[in-house]
């Protein structure tokens, strides 16, 4: 054998002292192969350091080898669907798949040429979202999607009891009337925000304080609505501030400062702004890198018959909690919790 000489099954097959279909075979774990001769050619596969055609493989088993994701393109540039992405990317390589990134952005006159679909965070009333669900491919959301139709699998949280938690703990705090910025009932995540708030308010007798942003919300219209919120009519004043969009509480944690208001400033989404805020800023950690191989595995699982359609994943996550939601010291001045 060459150096150079690639190293394909027939390499191993002629190492091995067998043939092609035996050495395949072999290493497939089909076929009528000893288990002595299945030991040898895996030995001499592993010390040439042979790696199977993925394609061809693929090829056998009617299979394009690929699976697409679609992220909503205003939201690409978010760290939180970053991390989702390479979760979905790291899961489909242990099962040798690659994978299509396909954005809102897109408008293509045919189904994409992929084994399924990964959703994450479908927005209604998305177009091409509408097409996707419409092609037959197996789809796995991550969160339900709030439109007419529903994927075969869906990947959620629990957001609304989560949310509920850090309400709690800013009253533990010394919260008497936290408020929300949330963006549109079009996605299932912020619709479950806006629900389980007023839930929350109602069940304790809050009047709920809410001003609404779009999904892709700029930092300036993140900052009006908190000014709007600071500035709200008659009766308790916003002690606490809750933003849902990501990257909203590090947009108006400048603004709480200078207003002078002790508030309280929590997130919906966790990220490294939140992590290395001045001071820094408590949040929920949804965890997306685990959220985006969970969606993955599902699909791989609904495309080998290991999960029927109709399966659900809970996706567990966590609240992390920050110098931004502690108590005022007594007689502390400026905008409260480590914010003065």
């Amino acid at each position: 054998m060459q150096a150079d000489e690639p190293v394909t099954i027939l390499t191993v097959a002629r190492e091995a002292g067998v043939s092609k279909t035996t050495a395949s075979d072999a290493l497939r774990g089909s076929g009528r192969v000893s288990e002595t001769t299945r030991a040898a050619v895996a030995q001499v596969a592993e010390r040439l350091g042979y790696v199977p055609n993925g394609s061809a493989r693929h090829l056998r088993r009617a299979s394009t080898g690929t699976i697409g994701l679609h992220v909503p393109e205003v939201l690409t540039r978010s760290s939180y669907y970053m991390s989702f992405v390479f979760g979905v990317v790291e899961q489909a390589a242990r099962h040798d798949y690659d994978v299509t990134l396909i954005t809102s952005g897109q408008r293509r006159p045919r189904p994409p040429r992929v084994d399924g679909l990964v959703l994450g965070d479908p927005l209604e009333g998305d177009p091409v979202v509408e097409r996707l669900m419409g092609t037959g491919l197996p789809t796995v959301s991550c969160e339900r999607f709030p439109g007419p139709r529903q994927a075969d699998g869906v990947v959620w949280s629990e957001h609304a009891p989560m949310l509920a938690r850090l309400l709690d703990h800013l009253r533990g705090a010394g919260a008497a009337r936290p408020a929300l910025i949330v963006a549109g009932d079009e996605s299932d995540w912020a619709a479950s925000l806006h629900r389980g708030y007023l839930d929350w308010c109602a069940a304790r007798e809050v009047a709920p304080l809410v001003r609404r942003v779009s999904f892709d919300a700029t930092g300036d219209e993140v900052r009006a609505a908190a000014r709007a919120l600071l500035g709200a009519g008659p009766g308790t004043p916003m002690d606490a501030l809750v933003c849902a969009p990501a990257g909203a509480a590090t947009e108006v944690a400048p603004l709480l400062r200078e207003s002078g208001a002790e508030v309280l400033l929590a997130s919906c989404v966790d990220s490294a702004g939140t992590r290395l805020a001045d001071p820094p800023i408590t949040a929920i950690d949804l965890r997306p890198k685990e959220a985006g191989a969970s969606c993955a595995e599902l699909l791989f699982e609904l495309l080998s018959g290991a999960a029927p359609v109709g399966t659900e994943r809970l996706h567990p996550i966590e609240l992390a909690v920050r110098a931004s939601t502690a108590k005022p010291r007594p007689g502390a001045a400026g905008a409260g919790a480590g914010l003065s």
